[in-house]
């Protein structure tokens, strides 16, 4: 965990760049993708999520509900199952949204190492570095 500034700005521009986006989503597609098939199940996307939901104040049936419609939010065409396309598209939704959220002011905030938000901040440490 590390405590970084940032601001919407950081976070768009890292979405903003398909390229190192998509290369940081592939490969968190890639750690969920258990069986390697090229598709996340919903098996996959509980295990992918319950360490992050366990943290939440709800409970395991409310957990449970959260895991279901958060995976059927990914499951655009309904068949089953979470394709790369699929989970780039959502995950480019949701850091739009963090990004909204957070907004223009700096904030300081604890990041995840290895997180899609501790990307952003790299990705925005990198581009100031070749400036």
């Amino acid at each position: 965990m590390s405590v970084s500034i940032v601001n919407g700005l950081t976070v768009t521009d890292f979405v903003r760049d398909r390229v190192a986006f998509n290369r940081c989503v592939d490969e968190m597609f890639k750690r969920l993708d258990a069986n390697g098939d090229g598709v996340l199940s919903r098996g996959e996307m509980r295990k992918g999520l319950q360490s992050f939901l366990e943290s939440s104040p709800s409970s395991p049936c409310t957990r449970e509900k959260e895991i279901v419609a958060i995976f059927e939010k990914f499951d655009g065409d309904r068949n089953g199952t979470v394709d790369r396309d699929e989970f780039r598209k959502e995950m480019r939704e949701i850091m739009l949204a963090v990004a909204n959220g957070i907004g223009d002011s700096p904030v300081q905030i604890a990041i995840e190492n290895g997180s899609v938000l501790m990307r952003a901040v790299e990705h925005e440490f990198k581009k100031s570095q070749n400036n």
